[in-house]
Order: C-alpha cells, then sequence, then structure tokens
C-alpha cells in the first residue's frame, strides 16, 4: 500500500488563540484531509465523514477533526481510559529516527488515552502532568453521553506540545511520520478508518510501517489566507452529506 502524505502549514499565531478559535479559523483556512480508508470492509463496512486539518505553530501541533456519524457515545470520562469504545478520533506518530511510536486517542468529549512505545504490547502510558499538557476543546462538551441513535456532528480541537514527543522547538524535523483514525468499537455501527490506508488482516492501528509523511513548511501568503472557493466547497460538502443522511434515515 502507499502511504499518503501531507503538509502542516505553519501559524505562529496559533499560540495567542483560545483552542476553540483554533479550530474556527483552521476550518475557515486550511483545506481538509479526510479518514476515509475502510480497510476492512468485509467486517467493518461504515464509514462516517470525517475531516481533519492538521497545523503547527513554533511549539505545538494542532489538529482539527470534525465528524458526521450516525452514533454518539462519550462514556469514558477519565483519562487514559478506553475511548476506543466511543465515539473517537485518533493520531498516531513517529518522529523520524525514533523507535518509539506515539498514540493519541480522543473520545467526542475529549478525554484522551495515550502513550509512547515500541511494539503495541509494551506502552508507556503518559503521567497526568503529560495527560495535562495534551490541550482539547471538544463542541460536545465534558459531560459523559450514553450512546444517542440519530445523525450528529461534532469537532474536536486538539495541541500537543514539540517537547512531550521529543521534538526540539529549535530544530523542527522536516518530517514526521503518523496516521489519524476514527473508530468506535462499541457504537452501534462499530468502524475502524483510516487516513493512510493499513494492510491487515483485522482492525490495527498499531502499524508504524503504514504511517504516511506530515512534511513542515513555512508560512506561505496565499496558502494561509482564507481561500473562499475552498470554504465553499467544503461546506457545501458537509451540508450535501447531511441532507443525504437525513433522507436516509427518513425511509
Amino acid at each position: 500500500m502507499n502511504a499518503k502524505e501531507l503538509k502542516i502549514i505553519i501559524f505562529p499565531e496559533l499560540d495567542k488563540m483560545s483552542l476553540r478559535q483554533v479550530g474556527a479559523s483552521l476550518d475557515a483556512k486550511v483545506e481538509h484531509e479526510v479518514i476515509d480508508c475502510v480497510n476492512w470492509e468485509g467486517k467493518f463496512p461504515y464509514k462516517p465523514f470525517t475531516a481533519f486539518v492538521v497545523a503547527a505553530s513554533a511549539t505545538r501541533l494542532y489538529i482539527f477533526f470534525s465528524v458526521i456519524s450516525k452514533d454518539l457515545i462519550a462514556v469514558n470520562t477519565q483519562d487514559l481510559s478506553p475511548v476506543a469504545d466511543d465515539s473517537c478520533v485518533e493520531f498516531f506518530m513517529q518522529v523520524p529516527g525514533n523507535d518509539e511510536y506515539w498514540n493519541f486517542e480522543f473520545n467526542c468529549i475529549g478525554t484522551l488515552n495515550a502513550s509512547h512505545r515500541v511494539e503495541r504490547n509494551n506502552p508507556t502510558r503518559l503521567t497526568a502532568q503529560q495527560l495535562a499538557m495534551v490541550k482539547r476543546y471538544a463542541s460536545c462538551g465534558t459531560e459523559p453521553i450514553n450512546e444517542q441513535d440519530g445523525l450528529y456532528c461534532w469537532d474536536l480541537t486538539v495541541s500537543i506540545p514539540f517537547e512531550l514527543v521529543g521534538i526540539n522547538n529549535a530544530r523542527v524535523p522536516d518530517y514526521i511520520l503518523g496516521n489519524f483514525y476514527k473508530c468506535s468499537a462499541k457504537s452501534a455501527h462499530p468502524h475502524y478508518v483510516s487516513w493512510s490506508p493499513i494492510d491487515s488482516e483485522k482492525p490495527n492501528f498499531h502499524r508504524p510501517d503504514c504511517f504516511g509523511k506530515l512534511w513542515f513548511r513555512p508560512p506561505v501568503t496565499q496558502a494561509t489566507t482564507v481561500r473562499e472557493d475552498v470554504v465553499k466547497q467544503q461546506a457545501e460538502i458537509k451540508q450535501g452529506l447531511i441532507a443525504r443522511i437525513k433522507r436516509f434515515f427518513k425511509k
């Protein structure tokens, strides 16, 4: 399988904004990537609409996730709990030259399960202090949500400091390796979807050999200004999808 690549746009001003403002800004200014690889279609065919934007300041990595899904569930409220059972988005990453990779898993209310490891079965869980370094803003709020049937649209914005994952702010690498996921193991429509394709017999996101390349680039005026054509197209796609799903539920 061919791993994907993307460009991380640098926005120095992000550190001066609230995460809510960051999410709104990235949603408007940067063309979205889509998490749409259904790697285990025979058993898990469901694919919610999931898009994301990844950007960086001089000190932190920012990710904005946008989801439209049939179900909504978030019963895990304590960090390091199994949020992959809930309505969940995930980001796994690795710094080139480092054997360890990092997994950051978030449910729709921002609860975080995170570790670093060389292999799947031997994780080092983040400490309470490290978990607090990962900032989160969830459009669903922070209260638990028992499973809700219907059509739901939610966003999540997260911020990960470079120092946490071993990146020197003064010497940011040309690229990092990573993958983005949408999953929910215990909802009415369980699913495991990835941005970059995964080649395995059963669901397994712990595949650094399938990570794509995320390239850092300096600010480019044209890329960092609001592109009305892209914004309009993204809004039309999102609204069109909502309308189609609503018609489906009326059948």
